[in-house]
């Protein structure tokens, strides 16, 4: 009878041990994830800081939706003076960042400008 309840015991023991090793395992994985999409962020982040720095006419040459190395960057004008600027993953077309950005129309200074 003891023999049995030793066994038990040993059973339930290593269901729980086995428990916390996977849970441990999955927690490990999150962490290793969570630190992978900060890390993609953060580089689309330091590209999108660049895209910042564009002047008017390299944003209206980069209208619409162009893979840039490892992401599709998307840039539209909804007002003559407002650009929006998105990221997002090529491989999932997941959505990293978004951004408007302001320039100031060009003035003409021609002899035909009024």
């Amino acid at each position: 009878m003891v023999l049995l309840e030793v066994i038990v015991a040993l059973t339930i023991f290593m269901i729980a041990g086995l428990s916390t090793a996977v849970w441990v395992r999955q927690t490990l994985l999150t962490v290793d994830h969570a630190h992978a999409a900060m890390a993609e962020v953060s580089a689309a982040s330091d590209y999108l800081d660049r895209i910042a720095l564009w002047p008017r006419e390299d944003l209206d040459r980069h209208l619409g939706v162009r893979r840039e190395g490892p992401w599709l960057v998307q840039v539209e004008r909804p007002t003559p003076t407002i650009y929006a600027v998105a990221i997002a993953d090529s491989s999932s077309a997941r959505p990293l960042l978004h951004t408007w950005l302001y320039r100031a129309e060009l003035q003409a200074n021609g002899p035909d400008a009024q």
